[in-house]
């Protein structure tokens, strides 16, 4: 693949990103994310607004102390105010004071905005732009005008929202960027006027800044970057406002692995961690089908593709998993056929070969999820069912009884759930008493206090999330339950399904076998 022209990456999170429902970083949240982006290779870093929130202004002084290998940190803002002298706007002098290499400005490229949102001329609108540019540039900073609604602008009077790129350029300006900011856009369009602009201007360097809210903002990226575009804007897994940015988890890749940008970043096998870290710090749980970096991206599940896979990865999947961080998965369900039990087997450490083990395993496996049990989430409840059809399961307790209580006191307001649970361990009958908030909590304690004295490894665990699923709703409250458990001990994470007509039962399904898994786990560490 021929080498192509450098296009720069420019990263918005921290400022546009932000902007998205439920998207709210802290100074020190930002700061943690800059570095993350600057060592995975990003050329610039939009660090926020100053003067439009204190934790802007905030991120702004701790990055004035910081050393960044990769990127420049931009600051954004707008033009100046009509009819104020950019020497007296604060919001201009604010963009200076930040004291960034780079500033970042929006402004009205859409003649409707000028004069309907602005209320001023279209000559005042330009020479907004075009002294904003000069002052920034008289500063000693690297200018990059933001054409707020250029592609609506273009469609609607294209004379003048060219015209407003030329007074960013008669001031100085490094980068044209033509924001698609409604996101209605369609590439074919995108590409067309990215063409003409980049006519119009042959020395001049545009860039693009779309969203998604047509679900084509990765797609408008691409197109304005094969008409010339050199600079791409864009959020870490999409986040900002409404539907969201361009996705750099999604257009990075493509540049890098479709379009011949092969030295776009230094590693980028360190993309999928990245994509993690940030949602990480948001609190935002990883959406799983994203693109590239979710965790379902190359998973297979039906027999037949897992069978061509294992002959032939790239018959089913576009790119290899490990170029961008990620791992090939082979999902166990209803729609298995052999190999998938194979491979998983494999996977877990179990030499399993094609034959009547296998199939009797198979058919284990699609009973059980017709009879409500989901193996894709639950890893561990698959390898206990492993170790039981290969003989290989030694449980480390047995349960004798367990028994919940769950007592109101009536005005107060106040209830008590208890729990009891008697196991027989290494040939002794142990029973215990616990309560809890709410009966499930209550055996998770009582179990847990059960096992503690020969099994103190136990408190390194830890219930990190907890799903329960009614599967017949029609059923009403005589429905099966299905519960999904994920655990953790700090290190490593492991899923466990319970399913019963009793969500009791079925939460102490999933429970016993988390721990078991954990136990049987550290003892064929110490075994190895």
């Amino acid at each position: 693949m021929s080498k192509s022209p450098a296009v720069s990456l420019y990263d918005t999170t921290l400022r546009d990103g932000t902007q998205g429902e439920g998207v709210n970083f802290s100074a020190h949240d930002k700061l943690r994310i800059a570095h993350e982006l600057d060592a995975f290779g990003m050329h610039y870093i939009e660090g926020g607004w100053p003067g439009s929130n204190p934790k802007d202004m905030e991120f702004f002084e701790l990055a004035k102390t910081q050393t960044f290998k990769n990127a420049k940190i931009a600051a954004f803002g707008s033009t100046r105010r009509a009819n104020l002298a950019v020497e007296e706007d604060p919001q201009v002098k604010m963009l200076i004071d930040a004291g960034t290499p780079v500033v970042t400005f929006y402004g009205k490229s859409w003649l409707l905005h000028v004069t309907e949102v602005l209320r001023t001329t279209p000559e005042e609108n330009r020479a907004m732009i075009r002294d904003t540019v000069r002052f920034c540039k008289e500063a000693g900073r690297e200018v990059i005008y933001d054409a707020e609604h250029f592609f609506d602008g273009f469609k609607d009077e294209p004379e003048y929202a060219l015209s407003t790129l030329a007074a960013a350029l008669e001031g100085g300006a490094d980068f044209l960027v033509l924001c698609e900011t409604n996101g209605g856009s369609l590439p074919h369009e995108v590409e067309e006027i990215t063409r003409k602009v980049q006519a119009r201007f042959p020395e001049a360097k545009i860039g693009i800044h779309s969203h998604d809210d047509g679900g084509l903002g990765v797609a408008n990226a691409l197109a304005s970057i094969r008409a010339g575009a050199v600079q791409v804007q864009g959020t870490m897994n999409g986040y900002g406002e409404r539907t969201g940015n361009c996705n750099l988890t999604t257009v990075v890749p493509n540049l890098a692995l479709k379009m011949g940008y092969e030295g776009l970043v230094p590693d980028l096998t360190k993309l999928t961690a990245l994509s993690k870290f940030v949602d990480d710090v948001a609190n935002l749980p990883h959406f799983n089908r994203a693109p590239f970096v979710g965790s379902t991206a190359f998973s297979h599940k039906g027999g037949t593709h897992v069978n061509a896979v294992q002959k032939l990865a790239r018959s089913y999947e576009h790119i290899q998993p490990a170029s961008v961080g990620n791992r090939q998965v082979v999902l166990v369900s209803d729609m298995s056929g052999q190999d998938n039990i194979l491979r998983k087997a494999q996977e877990l450490g179990f030499d399993l070969k094609r034959g009547e083990e296998s199939r009797r395993i198979l058919e284990q496996v699609k009973q059980r999820e017709n009879d409500g049990y989901e193996f894709e989430a639950a890893d561990a409840s698959f390898e206990l069912l492993l170790r039981r059809e290969l003989g290989l399961y030694q449980p480390s307790f047995k349960l004798l009884e367990y028994h919940t209580t769950h007592r109101q006191h009536g005005e107060r307001g106040l209830d008590t759930c208890e729990a009891t649970v008697k196991l027989e361990l290494n040939n002794e009958r142990v029973y215990t008493v616990e309560e809890g908030d709410g009966p499930v909590n209550a055996l998770d304690r009582a179990l847990r206090k059960a096992l503690a004295v020969a099994h103190p490894e136990l408190a390194q665990v830890s219930l990190c999330d907890f799903k329960v699923r009614i599967l017949d709703s029609k059923s009403g409250t005589a429905a099966k339950t299905r519960v999904l458990i994920e655990s953790t001990d700090g290190t490593d994470s492991w899923g466990t399904v319970g399913v019963d007509f009793n969500i009791i039962d079925a939460s102490w399904e999933a429970l016993r076998e988390s721990l078991e898994y954990y136990l049987l786990r550290k003892k064929s560490q110490r075994e190895a």
